[in-house]
């Protein structure tokens, strides 16, 4: 007769109880995707993970995101069933969150990262230097919207919604021309292939945490909260605090045009976070890009004093832009404006901070040709 199975333990040691955790998801492909693998971490750590879907209101509407209510749409459901007992633990995307913490809820683990680069699925393998003129691109996301208009290429941005196959379907049947969407996507759901271009940041930069996972559990479940510390991933938290935390200075919801990376790299005296970061207006017409460096253990203070140097600079106009209308070539995109407020001027950022470096280091062409340079417009960066 073969021995019992030890029970599983975290790394601090403690003993969890054999009990089935019920998994809280979406229920679309991704969601599901995204959630099974999280699951797999689990059980090969010894754990027994059931996963229960969850339908969410941004699920079921196909209106802008702007006009359910932003960020929070796709995860209000989830976390109304873990508070309620009928889920232990949930997964979402972590820019699906509010930047404010939910009260009773903990984001007990993130785990590794996937790329959080954009990418273009195009009509003949095209690229996006490639698209003429006047060529159709679909994405619902201002964020995209705004530094797409910003390179001045003459596209045609179109607001669309609906799921992967749903997007890559408006290429396949010529309404658009092309779409862009997250990477992180494409790849946990094997369809990279499909991809025509990997977008450079120096051009789109991601939305704050995008291409992250958030595993979240109630506060007061220490086990749950436990076992989840074994899948939590020291530098992808560091990251994405810094990136949440120029969207929360900011004061930004998902349908405001902010974007954000930073990434842990080797520097004179060991690793450290460098951050960049995007606002402007969904019409091109102002583009600011900031970006800063410092000890990866002060994540949340550069993120905030760069979101600080934002709104010093005009990040509360890029909003204004957005707010009269937006652009007028990007049929359904969400109009409304971030409640960006510019705060007293402040004369010292810890973080060492100079104009973005990246735009401007002349190390490959530019995306615009000749006969598409962009508009005249205000157009600063500068680190910190």
């Amino acid at each position: 007769m073969s021995s019992p199975s030890a029970p599983p333990r975290t790394t601090a040691g403690s003993v969890v109880g054999r009990r089935t955790l019920r998994l809280g998801t979406r229920r679309s492909t991704l969601a599901t995707t995204q959630s099974e693998q999280v699951a797999a971490a689990l059980r090969a750590l010894g754990h027994d993970i059931e996963l229960v879907e969850i339908t969410t209101e941004g699920d079921v509407s196909t209106a802008p995101l702007a006009t359910l209510g932003g960020t929070g749409v796709f995860a209000a459901a989830i976390r109304t069933a873990l508070l309620r007992g009928e889920v232990d633990l949930a997964v979402h995307s972590l820019k699906d969150l509010p930047t404010t913490p939910e009260p009773g809820l903990v984001v007990a683990a993130i785990p590794v990262r996937e790329d959080p680069r954009d990418v273009l699925v195009a009509r003949d393998g095209l690229t996006l230097g490639e698209l003429p003129a006047g060529a159709v691109v679909g994405t619902g996301s201002p964020r995209r919207v705004a530094q797409l208009a910003a390179l001045g290429l003459g596209l045609q941005l179109r607001g669309v919604r609906g799921n992967v196959d749903t997007r890559i379907g408006l290429v396949r049947s010529g309404a658009c021309d092309a779409v862009v969407l997250a990477r992180a996507g494409l790849a946990r759901l094997g369809r990279l292939a499909e991809v025509t271009e990997v977008l450079d940041p120096i051009q789109v930069l991601p939305a704050p945490g995008q291409g992250a996972l958030a595993v979240e559990c109630r506060e007061d479940d220490a086990e749950v909260a436990a076992l989840l510390r074994d899948i939590d991933d020291a530098d992808t938290r560091s990251c994405v605090t810094a990136e949440r935390a120029v969207l929360a200075t900011l004061e930004a919801g998902c349908s405001a045009p902010v974007g954000t990376l930073a990434e842990i790299v080797e520097g004179e005296d060991g690793a450290e976070l460098s951050l960049r970061a995007f606002v402007g207006s969904v019409d091109g017409s102002l583009e600011l890009r900031r970006s800063a460096v410092g000890p990866v253990a002060d994540a949340a203070r550069i993120g905030a004093d760069l979101a600080t140097v934002l709104l010093e600079d005009g990040a509360a106009e890029a909003a204004g832009a957005v707010g009269a209308g937006g652009a007028p070539d990007v049929a359904g995109a969400p109009g409304a404006p971030g409640a960006l407020t510019p705060p007293p001027p402040s004369t010292e950022h810890p973080a060492s901070a100079v104009p973005d470096p990246a735009p401007a280091s002349g190390d490959r062409p530019p995306l615009a040709t000749p006969a598409q340079t962009p508009p005249d417009r205000p157009v600063t960066e500068r680190a910190l």
